[in-house]
């Protein structure tokens, strides 16, 4: 069975160029009616203009789709609340969220500024929650809803230059995990995407027969899945040049220490039952985690 989105409607943040531009043309070509938001602001979150998103409207109506362009800033909650009532106004529904909006400030850590700091986190984190909040209740009205939350490989493993970007890019899976909790009764479904492609954030840093192979068309098949009806939810998936994989958060079997054992030195002498990767599990919430702790403290102790 083909997938579609006919009467649904998406908002794809970030999408004037780039991932969001091709998340946006391939939604509508299935039948979405899209909201392009796009700030069109530099990689450095400099300046400002709406041509972009207009652009890509102006490609989604000439193919026959429907679409509106949008220049809220996404860490702006008053302009997002208006993005939002503006795409109820017009297409009484909002199915989709996709949050692709960002920016980049690389610099080494030594020399990074509290300001580069924040001005990351603003775009990405905060506007991702931002977004989020302006969409949830008519999610929840609706029994309905799809959110898509891009991460990046940089958040799960890191990389030099972006203590910044790893941050928001890491609060992105701690986000995913909470809504898709507060969401699964009213069938929001929340993914988060962790992808690689070749845009304007990744000029200068791969180099040209790499990036000849990562057309950001390579990672929207991956995209479309996650936001349509049969999406999975709490769903990590990397994408690359048509590659697909899910990363994983894991805890070891660990082990339990006790009297004598519970020191630093005694973690040193366990820590090859700490990190053996053997039967690692991976929890629903953190109160499975806590309840394990205290099951293996009591069974220490001989408590059932």
């Amino acid at each position: 069975m083909s997938i579609r989105f006919d009467g649904r409607t998406a908002i794809v943040t970030g999408a004037g160029a780039g991932l969001g531009r091709a998340y946006a043309l391939a939604l509508a070509a299935r039948g979405a009616r899209v909201v392009v938001n796009d700030l069109g602001v530099g990689r450095d979150g400099a300046g400002g203009s709406s041509e972009a998103a207009e652009r890509v409207v102006a490609e989604i109506r000439a193919a026959g789709g429907e679409a509106i362009a949008d220049g809220a800033d996404v860490s702006d909650e008053t302009a997002v609340e208006a993005m939002v009532a503006r795409a109820l106004a017009r297409f009484e529904r909002v199915d989709a969220l996709i949050c692709n909006a960002g920016i980049l400030r690389d610099k080494s850590f030594g020399k990074m500024t509290l300001a580069d700091f924040r001005a990351v986190l603003d775009v990405h984190l905060t506007g991702a929650f931002v977004c989020c909040k302006a969409v949830w209740e008519t999610m929840r009205a609706q029994g309905y809803g799809r959110i898509l939350l891009t991460s990046s490989g940089v958040g799960l493993y890191g990389n030099f230059g972006q203590a910044n970007y790893a941050a928001a890019k890491a609060g992105m899976i701690g986000l995913m995990h909470a809504l898709h909790i507060e969401g699964k009764k009213h069938d929001i479904r929340v993914n988060a995407l962790a992808p690689t492609a070749a845009t304007r954030m990744t000029e200068g840093l791969l180099p040209p027969d790499a990036l000849a192979l990562m057309a950001p068309e390579t990672i929207t098949p991956g995209v479309l899945y996650l936001v349509s009806e049969r999406a999975p939810s709490r769903f990590i998936m990397g994408a690359g040049a048509g590659a697909f994989a899910r990363a994983l958060i894991l805890e070891t079997q660990g082990t339990h220490l006790s009297g004598a054992a519970l020191t630093p030195e005694g973690v040193e002498a366990a820590f090859g039952r700490i990190a053996d990767p053997a039967g690692a599990l991976a929890f629903n919430d953190t109160y499975e985690q806590t309840e394990r702790y205290v099951r293996a403290a009591a069974a220490a102790r001989g408590e059932s």
